[in-house]
């Protein structure tokens, strides 16, 4: 055999009933996006007995297409008839992209869809959570931050519905970091946006470079630096706002991560106003806007996104999210999944939890950097309590 590799085009010329398509990446990166057609599968996998396969091709891809070309040499060792997708999914995002472009009215189909089939879901929550959080005001220039997701690529289009509808006069800035990005990344994040038609601001700078070395909580700081970076190219502009793609399912992952792993109740709140840079505020529109509702979104427009870019996930060797250094967070969502099967009402009750806090019942809490306890005014409040009694019992007498 030895033919290793094929390319996307001829990929693309296969019978789909000809071949099966297995995605090396893992599960986590396989739910950000995958090539249609694909099955989530562990490498080991390929090695087994499959039946069902029997007259068929095995076409595997990993990220980039070098783990998935080890794969098949090994496989075809054994006489397994397989071959590797050439560029892997990011060859694949990188083609399906460049295809788009041919169609100039593209962009006005996904705009449709935002008003028709997803208007409930995505486009009322989020216009609610801009008007119940008082995130847009008249004479803002806001800086639409693009990672290249599809949290942030789904904004920037709300933000463009917005201003097309709305009644207050706000401003725009499209604005994609260049943190260190490879090339492919980039060219997928600035295909995407010339196919949506967002017009994007990109500056550069050498962030995954400063952290690549960091070994104790390196995601942690990037996003710091991120913000930094952000803030400071929005303030440059003229902006007053930064708009960050985080959605519900961020708000409630985040609040358990805070209960599980830093033994603090906090959220992450709809708007922040910068402790560092003077006038400026964050603010989080898809707040209200469920994770599956964007990912159904993404995959009815047959849109493809990067996922984290940086050096840690960007290299075969390291793109299977699911192995022993998956995440804090990859964690939480498997155990909100997993609460979800014994209680379909989970989610809404933990992004409730944070509005209904009774003090009267923490043990602390904290207050403008102060900690307060219960202690401080237990018995004060037993003895208006039962001042109050009397009185009520006097009342009725």
């Amino acid at each position: 055999m030895e033919n290793f590799e094929l390319t996307v085009s001829e990929l693309a010329r296969l019978e789909p009933d000809s071949y099966v398509l297995a995605d090396i990446r893992g599960e986590t990166a396989f739910s950000y996006g995958h090539i249609p057609g694909a099955a989530p599968m562990p490498e080991w996998e390929l090695f087994a007995e499959h039946p069902e396969w029997k007259g068929k091709k095995l076409v595997v891809y990993c990220q980039k297409g070098e783990q998935s070309l080890g794969a098949v040499q090994r496989l075809q060792e054994r006489g397994i008839e397989a071959q590797s997708l050439k560029g892997g999914y990011l060859g694949w995002l990188i083609s399906s992209a460049g295809e788009r472009q041919m169609n100039e009215d593209y962009y006005k189909d996904v705009e449709q869809s935002l008003r028709k089939k997803f208007r409930k879901d995505i486009w009322c929550n989020f216009t609610k959570a801009v008007r119940e959080y008082e995130l847009v005001n008249e004479g803002d220039r806001i800086a639409v931050c693009i990672s290249g997701g599809k949290d942030s690529m789904l904004m920037a289009k709300l933000f463009q519905e917005l201003k097309r509808h709305n009644k207050v006069s706000f401003d725009l800035v499209f604005l994609v970091m260049n943190p260190g990005y490879s090339e492919g990344n980039m060219e997928i994040i600035r295909q995407n946006a010339k196919n949506l038609h967002i017009p994007i601001t990109v500056f550069e700078s050498d962030i995954f470079e400063s952290v690549f070395q960091v070994e104790k909580s390196p995601c942690y700081l990037c996003a710091r630096m991120r913000r930094g970076y952000l803030y400071s190219k929005a303030k440059e502009l003229g902006c007053n706002k930064i708009a960050l793609g985080h959605h519900y399912d961020d708000v409630i992952e985040t609040i358990l991560m805070g209960m599980l792993y830093g033994g603090q109740v906090q959220t992450m709140m709809p708007k922040l106003h910068s402790t560092n840079f003077e006038g400026m505020e964050l603010i989080r529109p898809l707040y209200l806007v469920r994770e599956d509702r964007i990912k159904a979104w993404r995959d009815y427009n047959g849109l493809g996104f990067i996922q984290c870019a940086c050096k840690f996930t960007d290299t075969c060797s390291t793109c299977n999210p699911d192995g022993a250094n998956a995440s804090k967070r990859m964690d939480v969502k498997q155990l909100i999944r997993e609460m979800k099967k014994t209680n379909p009402f989970v989610e809404s009750n933990i992004f409730r939890s944070v509005e209904n806090v009774n003090l009267s019942t923490v043990v602390a809490y904290k207050k403008d950097g102060v900690k307060h306890h219960f202690l401080e005014t237990y018995d004060r409040a037993a003895e208006t309590e039962f001042a109050e009694t009397q009185k009520a019992g006097a009342d009725e007498q």
